[in-house]
């Protein structure tokens, strides 16, 4: 690619937007993102087309797109190359970042992350024209790699939600929590997590553990017993 590529995007999500606003703000030329039923012929100076839909659109729409030169990407980060079906450069691009909107994923995808590709390398050249790091995942992991992904982010999302009912059950503010997570992540990559372990679960001390689960609401205990017996896999 000479010049400024030139990336055709489908899939008007926060996904989407937060590539096209990324891109553009790094001087590529980046088409406003088609909706499904917009899916056309890209115009000639285009370098690279992404598809940026759920991953059961994907082949659907890889299938609506005509053969070109261009590069075809999706951005899943769970499937392998097989949905773009018969383009000849086939390729996939998977910002390890959370994109909550496009105006908060743009920052991010910015911010010198990491991006999984895979296939054409032109998705090497996306991840390093926004300032991150390529991480090469082979097709035959790409689901383990995703899942570490969900339970980093969205997970993790999900117990400080557990977190936020608890305290609100105290009577204590949610604030201080999140300052003692931010802590334990900071720990966590110093020294890795069975040095960061604290708590209960790294003394043994299922008394406190049996206590925090008779003053927990019966609807918190199954994440409680499975977050103490994951806690204590790091120290046995």
């Amino acid at each position: 690619m000479s010049g400024s590529p030139h990336v055709q995007i489908i899939g008007p999500g926060r996904a989407g937007l937060s590539l096209q606003q990324a891109l553009t703000s790094v001087g590529w030329t980046a088409s406003d993102p088609w909706a499904r039923d917009e899916i056309g012929r890209p115009s000639p100076s285009t370098d690279i087309v992404v598809i940026a839909t759920p991953d059961a659109e994907v082949a659907s729409v890889a299938g609506q797109v005509p053969k070109g030169d261009y590069a075809v990407l999706h951005m899943s980060g769970a499937l392998t190359l097989k949905p773009l079906g018969g383009h000849a450069r086939r390729g996939s691009i998977h910002p390890l970042v959370a994109l909550p909107s496009p105006q908060i994923g743009s920052v991010r995808l910015l911010a010198g992350g990491w991006f999984a590709v895979a296939g054409d390398d032109s998705a090497q050249h996306i991840a390093e024209a926004l300032g991150g790091s390529a991480l090469h995942v082979s097709d035959d992991k790409r689901v383990a790699y995703h899942a570490a992904a969900v339970i980093a982010a969205n997970h993790l999302v999900a117990l400080l939600g557990q977190v936020e009912r608890i305290a609100d059950h105290a009577g204590v503010a949610f604030e201080p929590f999140i300052d003692l997570a931010r802590a334990s992540l900071d720990d966590v990559a110093a020294i890795g997590p069975e040095a960061a372990l604290t708590g209960p679960a790294a003394r043994g001390d299922q008394t406190t553990i049996d206590a925090h689960l008779a003053a927990l609401d019966p609807s918190e205990h199954d994440a409680y017993r499975a977050l103490a017996a994951l806690a204590g896999r790091l120290v046995t």
